[in-house]
């Protein structure tokens, strides 16, 4: 199933959407100009809504008293309980952790999404006497 979340100049970098599909809230990330995740907005700790939490930059360490920002997929943090997940696949920060499930995110040209024609249903109308009538 795709689902449309917005036209990418309505979508600016380093923000996120909640949409609902079939029943589910999924938050969707623009992280930076060009990279885009999207995870479900409950967190399998207890159910917190993961995504209001703040995405970062992992960081790593090649020794001690060093560190740098990791360019990869970044980190969101549960706003209740601190749980961290990677935005590109749910898996958890700490091992055991169970995951949060991820979704493919792509930007799509408009005339990629166009099935037409469209064509909408009409219904027979008739006037009788004073009254207007619709025939469903």
């Amino acid at each position: 199933m795709r689902v449309v979340v917005a036209p990418l100049a309505e979508f600016p970098p380093d923000s996120r959407r909640l949409v609902r599909v079939g029943g589910r809230e999924i938050g969707v990330f623009r992280v930076g100009e060009d990279r885009f995740y999207a995870v479900r907005n409950r967190c399998p700790h207890q159910g917190a809504p993961l995504c209001l939490g703040h995405v970062f930059a992992r960081i790593v360490s090649p020794q001690p008293g060093e560190f740098e920002l990791a360019s990869g997929p970044p980190l969101l943090v549960c706003p209740w309980h601190g749980w961290q997940y990677d935005v590109s696949t749910g898996q958890s920060y700490s091992p055991g952790d169970p995951r949060v499930k991820s979704y493919g995110v792509s930007v799509t040209p408009g005339s990629e999404l166009v099935e037409g024609p469209y064509v909408v249903e009409t219904f027979p109308v008739t006037v009788s006497e004073q009254y207007v009538v619709l025939e469903a």
